[in-house]
């Protein structure tokens, strides 16, 4: 799987990339038909404390799958996105034809 992480109009970080890259090879393995990931972070003006916004596409057979949430931390925003593509995920793996 390939995976490209691009920071949107903010400094890049070693450590969060690092941490998104673990959760993608951890996801790459249950899933070994994902072909390519495309993170962006973002960050935007909230004033309910969050603002920091993880965004997520796979690539893989059949239609990309997308997924973001934007919550007070980084981390967070990774753990609910990665959450939300391993639901998809799960779904799409279900509609596929075994021969």
């Amino acid at each position: 799987m390939t995976i490209t992480v691009q920071y949107v109009k903010m400094p890049t970080s070693e450590t969060m990339t690092e941490f998104v890259l673990d959760k993608l090879y951890d996801l790459a393995n249950k899933f070994e038909w994902v072909i390519k990931a495309d993170v962006h972070f973002k960050t935007e003006k909230d004033t309910k404390g969050k603002g920091n916004i993880c965004e997520i596409e796979l690539s893989l057979p059949g239609p990309r799958i997308f997924a973001s949430s934007n919550e007070k931390n980084y981390e967070l925003a990774v753990k609910h996105t990665i959450s939300d593509l391993i639901k998809q995920l799960k779904k799409r793996k279900a509609t596929f034809i075994k021969h």
